[in-house]
């Protein structure tokens, strides 16, 4: 078992600054599209990077200036749109700029990397914690640039989900990179900022049932998100190489015929083991949820970086999805709730739903998967080389699948589960011999 370890506290030569963009950018307000606005995305997406070798702080300064000109929503601010209701959201684009805060750590980028695998809360301290009232307070964009002992470097990330998603960051990240190498080339891919593209219909049309939602003044039965969140969790993580997921796709063969993908196989398995480790009522309904890029489904622009995706929902009762000798009934599932997003008028027909003011994602009973692999996330080269390591800086809500630098075709799991059921999750994710 990994084991997670402390770390001592940043030391920070000076108070973290302001970084404007180097140019004058358009002042207005831009409004959110209802997949940005949702209450699931009320936070940032914390990214954490090991190099082991220092780029100067100068220059990630002056290439972030830089950047911040073509994606200059960064730079403004979130407010509510509404001053009487925060349900709905815009950007202030006022060109204040992103946080950048300098710090040190007493330690070397090889000691780090192999207890990176399983952060804890002490991780947090790579990230400057803003002093704000409130999740609109915080600066779209906070940057810590810790320099260590070895003359390596941690680059640590909060980027607000509300105005990008994991291929909009990752967008984000490689323009600011390559500014960082290149100062004076013109960025590869051109941000697309508007998102009228996903404005809902007036009136909105719900054509399908989305069992993905929930109403407001519904009270679940059973609400094993509360639960669980009530409880002191642990950090677990899991590695899944090409020979662990043959072996898990060979569970479900022959009972699916079609071609099996890495995530499918993994999220099913994951979702399985996470409902056997909770030991939950059988008859109980519980939902996966997943991110499923929907861009091209619904032909968005090219450099479109804001909420491109939805989530899919795959939905059993505990009983069906545990008593199979394999994984093809939970892989089943999986496969059908991504194939209902192949259509792009089920996509607009849920992005309407959410201009009703009491729906919301119905989290009780669901595991959320975020995945982060085949974003490119790994590949980010400020000029000193890609990463030793990239990864979440904590999550103790959502499970997320990330990118192993080197190996495109490992994935790690980390998910954070009560105390009391480790140990069982553990076992469970165990991939036994078929």
């Amino acid at each position: 078992m990994l084991k997670s370890v402390e770390l001592p506290d940043c030391f920070y030569p000076r108070p973290p600054i302001t970084i404007p963009p180097s140019a004058p950018t358009p002042e207005h307000s831009l409004h959110l599209s209802n997949i940005d606005q949702q209450k699931l995305l009320r936070f940032s997406i914390k990214y954490l990077y090991f190099f082991k070798k220092s780029v100067s702080l100068d220059i990630l300064k002056s290439s972030l200036s830089r950047v911040l000109v073509d994606y200059y929503p960064l730079a403004g601010r979130l407010r509510a749109s509404n001053n009487k209701d925060d349900r709905k959201l815009e950007v202030d684009c006022n060109g204040e700029g992103a946080l950048f805060a300098e710090a040190f750590l007493e330690a070397t980028a090889e000691e780090l990397l192999e207890s990176s695998k399983l952060p804890n809360k002490s991780w947090r301290k790579l990230l400057y914690k803003v002093d704000a009232q409130s999740f609109l307070d915080v600066p779209p964009l906070v940057i810590q640039v810790t320099s260590l002992r070895c003359g390596g470097m941690i680059i640590c990330t909060a980027i607000n989900h509300c105005l990008c998603d994991g291929i909009g960051t990752s967008q984000f990240l490689h323009a600011w990179a390559q500014l960082a190498k290149e100062p004076n080339t013109n960025l590869t891919i051109i941000p697309f900022h508007e998102r009228h593209v996903l404005k809902s219909r007036d009136p909105p049309q719900v054509k399908f049932p989305h069992p993905l939602f929930t109403r407001t003044n519904l009270t679940p039965t059973v609400d094993v998100f509360q639960w669980m969140q009530s409880q002191p969790l642990m950090a677990t993580s899991f590695t899944f190489g090409a020979s662990e997921v043959l072996r898990l796709k060979k569970q479900c063969v022959p009972s699916l015929k079609q071609r099996i993908t890495t995530f499918e196989a993994v999220a099913a398995h994951t979702w399985r083991s996470w409902v056997r480790s909770l030991s939950l009522c059988s008859t109980l309904n519980v939902k996966l949820l997943f991110s499923v890029n929907v861009r091209k489904k619904i032909n968005l622009p090219e450099g479109y970086y804001g909420n491109g995706f939805v989530l899919a929902c795959a939905e059993s009762t505990v009983k069906d999805l545990v008593a199979a000798d394999n994984l093809g009934h939970g892989l089943k599932l999986v496969q059908q709730a991504k194939a209902s997003l192949d259509d792009g008028e089920y996509i607009m027909s849920m992005n309407d739903l959410l201009e009703e003011e009491n729906v919301m994602i119905d989290l009780s009973s669901s595991l959320v998967i975020s995945q982060w692999s085949r974003l490119g996330l790994e590949d980010l080269d400020f000029g000193e080389g890609k990463p030793l390591h990239m990864g979440a800086l904590t999550s103790s809500v959502y499970c997320l699948f990330l990118p192993v630098v080197g190996d495109a075709n490992t994935v790690r799991v980390h998910v954070s589960v009560p105390e009391s059921v480790v140990e069982s999750f553990q076992y469970h994710m165990m991939i036994k011999e078929s």
